[in-house]
């Protein structure tokens, strides 16, 4: 509603856009690979293009991966719970909960939930500029 109010009355942007992560999961195959299901919140979907980043959680289920692929942006994997390994240029590091690994652009980067429960991370990383 608050969107067709701003294109209406021609108006800069909202203050803030507050976002409900239950409105915005789903299941689905973990990204780069489909190896195995997670739990997606497309958190930053919610706000109109064009956003300068993007805002993500996602749980990866016990045996799945966010498979190697390369990335032309920095990119941060934060882990609220569980335990992972993440990979960058062959390099990989074990991750815990309170954790964060900073990925940089040009990398091959993936990432794969390890022990028992699954391996839930905040995923951030910027949009191309909009042209």
């Amino acid at each position: 509603m608050w969107l067709a109010a701003l294109l209406l009355t021609g108006a800069d942007a909202p203050a803030m856009i507050v976002i409900d992560e239950a409105a915005t999961v789903r299941e689905e195959p973990s990204p780069h690979g489909a190896i195995g299901m997670s739990t997606a919140h497309r958190i930053s979907d919610a706000i109109p293009a064009p956003r300068s980043f993007e805002f993500r959680k996602r749980a990866l289920h016990v045996g799945a991966a966010i498979g190697i692929h390369p990335i032309d942006h920095d990119e941060i994997y934060y882990v609220l719970s569980g335990t992972g390994i993440v990979h960058s240029d062959g390099a990989e590091k074990e991750l815990k909960a309170g954790t964060a690994a900073w990925l940089y652009k040009g990398a091959r980067v993936g990432i794969r939930q390890t022990g028992g429960e699954p391996l839930v991370l905040i995923i951030a990383y910027p949009n191309k500029a909009a042209k």
